[in-house]
């Protein structure tokens, strides 16, 4: 696996274009191997604006690589406190590039998922732009609530969004797996964005399914309620998955807003449909 950045837990940056007016937050990350697995095939970024989280497929080590090609093309990007959504999807055209020479001859093909969340600017307001390609997530946690905001790009979600599937019983079926889109495997990558606007108090959990096939998200909301920081948070919530069977290598990244400027009348995208309240 690859691991870039890591835990700060006090970052501050000025609003360009603003009278003084600050974003101020701390985040952690933290992954396992679990128990049932070889190596770790997770990858992740966590250096302000961008976190993100990757789980790589192919075997052999070819996911490891495969999700270290995309963490390292997006840290690549890291030039300024505030980037635009469109730096993301060059810099996975990138590493889409970069896992096709991986893949070599591979009959299986090379790929990896991957999700986060980049500082963004939108009229001088600060945003999150979340982005996912593939079956890892983003939550949002905000007065108790706990909304996924990523929809998985898996054969499970097509079958829950046309009404032959429920949710739990997505989460125990035999293709839970199975996903229908990711970076690499020879296509283009087709990553979907949703703009949340930056508030005190708004926690953001990104995390690969290791997490979320092992805990419900009642779990998940009780943990990012317990009140305890991001780097304890991120801790608890590997340790939980483990003891839940640890099947799967587990990343989690907490981010927390700790000051923002009063967004206004500006409205986020979160799709609150997926309240798991």
């Amino acid at each position: 696996m690859t691991e870039i950045g890591g835990s700060n837990d006090d970052y501050s940056v000025g609003i360009p274009g603003t009278n003084g007016e600050v974003v101020r937050i701390a985040w952690a990350a933290a992954t396992d191997t679990g128990h049932k697995r070889a190596s770790n095939e997770d990858s992740y970024l966590a250096r302000a604006p961008i976190f993100a989280v990757a789980d790589g497929m192919g075997g052999h080590l070819a996911g490891d690589r495969a999700s270290a090609a995309v963490v390292e093309r997006l840290a690549e990007i890291v030039t300024d406190d505030f980037l635009a959504p469109r730096a993301i999807e060059r810099a996975l055209e990138a590493a889409t590039a970069d896992i096709g020479v991986i893949s070599g001859n591979s009959l299986l093909g090379v790929g990896t998922t991957v999700t986060g969340a980049i500082l963004t600017l939108q009229d001088h307001v600060p945003f999150f732009a979340v982005f996912n390609v593939g079956d890892s997530r983003v939550y949002t946690y905000d007065a108790g609530e706990l909304v996924q905001v990523t929809v998985d790009h898996s054969v499970v979600q097509e079958m829950v969004d046309a009404g032959t599937l429920t949710r739990d019983e997505a989460d125990q079926h035999p293709d839970s797996n199975v996903i229908t889109r990711a970076v690499g495997f020879n296509s283009a990558p087709l990553a979907d964005f949703w703009m949340l606007a930056l508030h005190p108090g708004l926690r953001l959990l990104v995390c690969s399914d290791g997490l979320t096939k092992e805990l419900s998200d009642e779990r998940i909301r009780l943990h990012l309620a317990a009140g305890l920081d991001a780097a304890t948070t991120a801790g608890a919530l590997i340790d939980s998955a483990l003891a839940a069977g640890g099947r799967d290598n587990v990343t989690t990244i907490v981010i927390d807003v700790v000051d923002a400027p009063e967004p206004g009348e500006i409205e986020d995208t979160a799709p609150r449909r997926r309240s798991t309240s």
